[in-house]
């Protein structure tokens, strides 16, 4: 029977595969971080067998690696492919939202499988950002197996994450997660892209004003690809891009000089329209400047909604952390 991985992202997905560690290595990536969560129901779909979902709706529609045809094609369902399998290997690395993708699919796995494929699971302990792409066959990293208690701190997480409200998560600091060992850094991580008391900005909001400060002007200076540079995890390439869009066109904006929105496909399928974009010059506005010294508030000028999770963060329902967890109206 098969060797199976399964990962948060397709590079990784086929680096792992060419450096022959299992039979076949597959990527789920839903983005979790961004945006409102897709329900419990639209989960299950997206990794159910294909039936009727839409193209590009389907789990082995993103990435899905050429050597599924040579397993027998790319309508499997999450649940089916891991019955196949003889081991499944779960390659989850630090990010936050591989972490989140790590709770979802033990809950899932929990609730949708027998235990006979529970007792498949293996847990490989990834400390850093993985990069499969570039890794050695012969690196090795700790690995364990999924137990009961792996599940229960999972569910426990993800139902916690979804809720609408972040006082659970917040709430689950207080607890041991040391089982799942990157768990802990990645809610504390969510948590500081919560809006803070004194500015009404995110963790990577602030960070993009620090940054302008400092004197790196052109948009992609600012994007996370430049990783000691820009130091914050949660967000990915399209999700900076909407944020930086955010702070340029707020009725008050922080930020003055961006030529082209929004950030979109569309945006980046036009050579014109790109390169005015690349060629920005981006300079902190009056109240970016005082958002940096911490001397106004982004919301107090302009409308916020937008979802941390399972909560909606408006203007009215502004949850805050600062580093404490402050409820909307104090």
């Amino acid at each position: 029977m098969a060797r199976l991985i399964l990962t948060a992202d397709s590079s990784s997905a086929g680096g792992l595969k060419l450096s022959g560690r299992a039979d076949i290595a597959v990527a789920l990536e839903p983005r979790l971080v961004w945006g409102p969560l897709p329900s419990q129901d639209e989960l299950a779909a997206f990794v159910a067998a294909r039936s009727t979902q839409k193209p590009g709706s389907h789990w082995l529609d993103h990435g899905s690696p050429g050597h599924m045809d040579e397993f027998g094609g790319r309508d499997f369902g999450l649940i089916e492919l891991c019955q196949r399998c003889e081991t499944i290997d779960l390659w989850f690395d630090a990010k936050p939202n591989a972490q989140l993708v790590l709770i979802w699919l033990l809950d899932y796995l929990q609730s949708h499988a027998d235990t006979a494929i529970i007792a498949k699971l293996v847990l490989v302990l990834v400390d850093s950002s993985l990069d499969g792409a570039k890794m050695p066959a012969k690196r090795r990293f700790p690995a364990v197996e999924i137990t009961n208690d792996h599940l229960e701190i999972a569910s426990l997480a993800w139902r916690a994450y979804r809720a609408p409200s972040p006082a659970a998560c917040f709430d689950l600091l207080n607890k041991d997660l040391s089982i799942l060992p990157q768990l802990r850094r990645c809610i504390v991580e969510l948590l500081e892209e919560l809006p803070a008391r004194a500015t009404g900005l995110g963790a990577s909001e602030t960070r993009i004003l620090e940054l302008i400060s400092a004197g790196y002007t052109h948009p992609f200076d600012l994007f996370p690809h430049y990783k000691q540079r820009f130091q914050r995890r949660v967000f990915g390439y399209w999700e900076i891009g909407a944020l930086l869009d955010g702070l340029a066109f707020a009725p008050v904006p922080a930020i003055s000089g961006l030529a082209e929105s929004p950030f979109t496909i569309e945006m980046h399928e036009s050579s014109s329209r790109l390169k005015r974009y690349k060629e920005s010059r981006l300079s902190l506005t009056t109240l970016g400047k005082a958002l940096l010294t911490q001397a106004d508030n982004f919301s107090r000028h302009n409308p916020i909604d937008r979802w941390w999770g399972g909560t909606r963060l408006t203007n009215d329902h502004l949850w805050r952390c600062n580093p404490v967890l402050i409820e909307p109206g104090h």
